[in-house]
């Protein structure tokens, strides 16, 4: 695939086959994806990628937790909840992916679930948890630059045939990431992404997110008419 095609084609994947994924591959789009700029050379980010045994146990922990009423305590901000047109995309996006799934507005058993799928990084063999340099956590730059590298890291997946989602859920319990990813007490924890080859017949996979045009998201200044 060429660029145009990687950023036009990619979509988020929520359904994996179980196959696993070949250490090789992911190191190679590691090495793509640390291209990305961060501010003044400081590639603040690491990567833990995790499968096998570790991860089950991460899914499990994640799971009980959760349906046990334990608060969330993820590590890196979550900020206020989402209010105005921003919320209205998050809401759209949600119809999308129900409407796909055939999951109706009454049906609590259905949404529990998919909320569940979510807190089990979507049942991917593969999640990769992005953390940063805690003597960095003060500097707003370092979230940015961790953006920059989790879209170069999944815009470089995508062009390998791989299926991606950032993703919060996965995170939310971070003493349970913390502990069976054995991550270091200098690192912070901040994203998670599932990864792994795509599910053609999981209807989700098929959504296609909508996207502001260029009118509505830039202003030209100087430009003639």
């Amino acid at each position: 695939m060429n660029f145009d095609e990687v950023i036009l084609n990619r979509r988020s994947i929520r359904g994996y086959k179980p196959d696993p994924v070949p250490r090789e591959l992911i190191e190679e789009i590691i090495t793509l994806a640390m291209r990305a700029p961060s501010s003044m050379n400081t590639q603040p980010w690491s990567f833990y990628v995790i499968t096998g045994e570790p991860l089950a146990r991460i899914r499990a922990g994640n799971t009980e937790r959760n349906l046990a009423g334990v608060p969330h305590s993820r590590e890196f901000r979550i900020g206020e909840p989402f209010t105005g047109k921003h919320r209205e995309r998050q809401v759209g996006v949600a119809k999308q992916l129900f409407s796909a799934m055939g999951i109706a507005r009454e049906d609590k058993e259905k949404r529990q679930d998919w909320v569940l799928r979510g807190f089990r990084q979507f049942d991917a063999p593969v999640s990769i948890i992005v953390t940063y340099d805690r003597e960095l956590a003060d500097s707003d730059d370092t979230a940015f630059d961790c953006g920059a590298v989790a879209t170069a890291l999944v815009n470089a997946a995508w062009s390998r045939g791989l299926g991606t989602v950032i993703n919060s859920q996965g995170i939310m319990q971070s003493p349970v990431v913390r502990e069976h990813a054995g991550i270091a007490e200098d690192q912070v924890i901040m994203k998670s992404i599932a990864l792994g080859w795509p599910d053609e017949t999981f209807p989700a996979n098929a959504v296609v997110s909508t996207r502001k045009s260029v009118e509505e998201a830039t202003v030209f200044v100087g430009f003639e008419d």
